[in-house]
């Protein structure tokens, strides 16, 4: 089986990228968002890969890291999620973000996925709950914190900012503080978490 590829990128475009191995053999692989980024402006470089073998041809998907590689795997291991939909989860979300929507049973942000409808997003809650650890920071005391969770009103002001280039985790953070300053509308909550950035 073919476990990560390294090479020349011949082409590359949001959805495939074209690596050269030394060998000489140009593999055509279906990459994430995150894998493309990665990728993206570079002469040289290496994706982990997942090989899927069926009747109607073969396909190889691509990964920015082993991560993201594992997260892609518990994804497909759902019935009714084909590797085509989890290449589509974490090109929504990076696997940390998949980690948190099934911890925090949030079926809405999973939803937003393009393709994903709610009886999927439930499924892969309902079946990956006990499989997916969220990964929790550390402070600088040692002490973990552990993730923020958010009400689903408070969903539209993390994608504005995340719009706006904060990722999730700095987004829920700033938004957590501006509902303790007392900011009770979306527009509200996004100008003083604007502000605490």
């Amino acid at each position: 089986m073919i476990g990560f590829l390294k090479g020349k990128i011949l082409s590359l475009t949001p959805e495939t990228a074209l690596i050269e191995t030394a060998s000489g053999v140009g593999f055509e692989v279906l990459v994430t968002g995150a894998a493309y980024d990665s990728l993206a402006g570079k002469k040289e470089g290496e994706v982990f890969t997942y090989l899927q073998v069926r009747e109607d041809g073969v396909s190889l998907f691509g990964f920015s890291s082993k991560e993201e590689k594992e997260m892609f795997l518990k994804l497909v291991s759902v019935s009714g999620v084909g590797p085509k939909m989890g290449i589509a989860v974490l090109s929504g979300m990076n696997a940390g973000e998949v980690a948190t929507a099934i911890a925090m049973n949030d079926v809405k942000r999973l939803s937003t996925v393009k393709g994903m409808g709610k009886k999927t997003a439930e499924r892969i809650i309902l079946e990956l709950r006990e499989k997916v650890s969220v990964n929790r920071s550390v402070t600088p005391t040692g002490e973990e914190s552990v993730p923020v969770r958010i009400s689903s009103g408070d969903e539209d002001a993390v994608v504005a900012l995340m719009t706006l280039g904060f990722t999730r985790a700095e987004s829920v953070k700033a938004i957590s503080r501006a509902r303790e300053q007392g900011a009770t509308s979306v527009e509200d909550i996004i100008m003083l978490a604007l502000k605490g950035m």
